[in-house]
């Protein structure tokens, strides 16, 4: 085909390229990545309009410009960089309808009112557990509000009213977490600076006869609210209700009896309306205030007053808080504080996960994980551990988008999301199981060992070179050779092909009893056979020379902690918890694991993806933890 030909050809390709729907185009991309594999430009040795126009139109679809940019493709990639900034092609960008989403996942333009006189949103977490998936959701769409969408202002602001459960351990977690997610508060604020405020309000809503204390014990405080019952102090006097604050606020004995209830509406259909509960006693330290209060406000009373006086315009919240609203806004209006205008989007709910943090905190304590960071926990530090990457986290949050619609979301997509991301940048090693570990004579093999330099990542030069050591001893995987027919050809990956000349099992009585596939092997030989064709075998193994220092590596695994795909409101903890999530197994690396890091991603072939949790340290095995990859687990 002529040159012209070519370019002409590629021109009308282009045509391909052009719709807004990455599954579309996709395929299309891939080819062209492979193409470009070799070359710096599409056709021939020097720009042509085969260039031109296909990096004009990949540059004005913006799904797939947002792609490459990723740098899945490498190849891709490396084109469409060389040729902006060594061509400088000119293009004027389509304007894209307000109308469309601000992602291609859930839509942004959700008709939030009042946009126009600008956006303030708050994130406001209790200090008393690690952030959730669900906390990191909420953060992240309330910043993508402020920032991304209205050019607004967000503050992150601790919910600290509960000294019994909150610590300081937990605040400086969130707003590690909140870092991590790539959060940047214009302001970090704690209801606790408030408490005086909060107070003299309180104060003032009894005077106003719009507060009053009550006394009623707990379970019948339940059963009266359920019943629609008015409790009997719910018209006391200012002057007992001023000195049962009073008390309360001291810390007396008298005091812990008591509490302060809203009054609004005992016959509302609306729970949330019934008097509910606005200042308890405690007399507990505060982690920030120290001794200072013996009273605290509930989040409910919190919550409407430091919005308004914080200046934010938009509360938005989950579902759950959908009664509440009125609530919310019945304090807006009964305190007369500036207005907040509130929007609630639905929960990021998981299938075989539980996002209580009572539930959570209960699991750490009892020690069924490690703790909070536990890689199978849904905490941010837990996902984070397991190998979730920062960017692929908020992808897949910031898609699902701000709707109200709740459904139970699949793990596989999660972790499919994640593996765009790691695959192209993992590099790529050698393990094998260290039990029953099969040494392998290989005839042809060089006499001494030779040590070659490899690519990392066939797909990715980038990332450099790693050792493989070749020589007459190697060791492989009990599996594999117990699949081996004798005479058999296979691949040895990253060597070529060899042929199986004898199989020798253990002398293990039990084994006159077992199938010819069930016999432990312990001894292969091996007969190299480098021109056969790889395309050919069904088998490609991976592979050990014992000629170099082999590294200890523990891998783990692991499964859901519950059994169920969701819980029902009346289910015990104890009899849905799986009984085993914890799958360990020994391995030996090839040398060049010994240099990774902690954190590190990387792949062992044909055994998966994995994160490095501890470093190689001679005398102690390097830990990974396995990764999922959006099959099934």
């Amino acid at each position: 085909m002529s040159r012209e030909a070519q370019i002409k050809e590629w021109q009308d390709r282009a045509e391909a390229l052009k719709p807004l729907n990455l599954k579309q185009i996709e395929g299309q991309l891939g080819e062209l990545d492979a193409h470009l594999t070799l070359r710096s430009y599409i056709v021939g040795y020097s720009l042509t309009d085969a260039d031109l126009t296909v990096w004009k139109t990949l540059r004005a679809n913006r799904v797939a410009h947002a792609y490459i940019k990723q740098n899945l493709m490498v190849n891709l990639s490396r084109w469409f960089n060389f040729i902006e900034e060594t061509a400088k092609p000119s293009i004027d960008l389509p304007t894209r309808p307000a109308k469309e989403a601000a992602d291609d996942g859930g839509s942004y333009d959700i008709g939030l009112p009042d946009t126009d006189k600008g956006v303030v949103t708050r994130f406001p977490p209790e200090p008393s557990g690690y952030l959730h998936i669900g906390h990191a959701k909420a953060a992240l769409l309330n910043d993508y509000f402020a920032h991304k969408k209205y050019n607004g202002k967000m503050i992150v602001r601790f919910d600290d009213t509960n000294p019994s459960k909150e610590k300081q351990e937990f605040q400086d977690s969130i707003l590690k977490d909140c870092e991590l997610l790539g959060i940047k508060p214009d302001q970090v604020t704690y209801t606790s600076d408030y408490f005086q405020d909060l107070y003299d309000r309180a104060v003032q809503a009894i005077k106003d006869g719009h507060a009053y204390a009550d006394d009623t014990p707990q379970e019948q405080l339940q059963e009266e609210r359920k019943n629609r019952i008015e409790s009997s102090h719910r018209n006391d006097s200012v002057e007992d209700n001023l000195k049962h604050f009073e008390e309360m606020k001291k810390g007396s004995d008298e005091g812990k009896k008591w509490f302060i209830r809203a009054k609004i509406d005992m016959t509302s259909n609306n729970g949330a309306m019934r008097d509910p509960v606005i200042y308890r006693c405690n007399p507990e330290a505060h982690h920030r205030t120290g001794s200072t209060w013996k009273i605290y406000p509930t989040y409910d009373f919190a919550c409407p007053i430091v919005d308004s006086v914080e200046g934010i315009t938009h509360a938005l919240r989950t579902t759950e808080y959908n009664d509440r609203d009125p609530q919310y806004q019945w304090f807006i209006k009964t305190l007369g504080l500036r207005g907040v205008h509130n929007w609630n989007f639905s929960r990021m709910n998981f299938i075989r996960t539980f996002l209580s943090k009572r539930k959570l905190t209960k699991v750490v304590a009892e020690g069924k994980v490690w703790g909070w960071d536990d890689p199978r926990m849904p905490t941010v530090r837990g996902i984070r551990r397991r190998g979730m990457t920062i960017p692929a986290l908020q992808e897949f949050i910031v898609k699902q988008g701000p709707s109200k619609n709740i459904n139970m979301m699949d793990w596989t997509t999660f972790w499919a999301t994640n593996k765009k991301y790691i695959d192209p940048v993992a590099k790529r090693y050698t393990a094998v199981v260290a039990k029953d570990k099969v040494t392998c004579t290989v005839a042809g093999a060089p006499e001494a060992p030779r040590t070659d330099e490899k690519d990392v990542h066939a797909k990715n030069t980038d990332l450099g070179k790693k050792k493989v050591v070749y020589s007459k001893t190697i060791i492989l995987d009990q599996e594999d050779a117990q699949s081996f027919a004798e005479d058999e050809e296979i691949t040895l990956m990253n060597w070529g092909n060899a042929i199986v000349r004898k199989k020798k099992y253990s002398l293990n009585p039990l084994n006159l009893v077992k199938s010819e596939q069930d016999k432990t092997v312990t001894e292969l030989e091996l007969e190299l056979h480098l021109q056969g064709d790889v395309k050919k075998t069904s088998k490609k193994v991976t592979w050990l020379s014992t000629e170099q220092e082999l590294v200890p590596l523990t891998m783990y695994d692991f499964d859901y902690l519950i059994t169920k795909d969701k819980l029902e409101d009346d289910d015990v903890l104890e009899q849905v918890l799986n009984e085993k999530t914890e799958f360990k197994t020994e391995a030996l690396a090839d040398c060049n694991v010994a240099e990774l890091k902690e954190d590190d991603i990387v792949q062992f072939d044909r055994k998966g993806f994995f994160r490095i949790d501890k470093a190689f340290k001679h005398g102690e095995s390097a830990v990974a933890f396995q990764i999922p990859t959006g099959k099934k687990m």
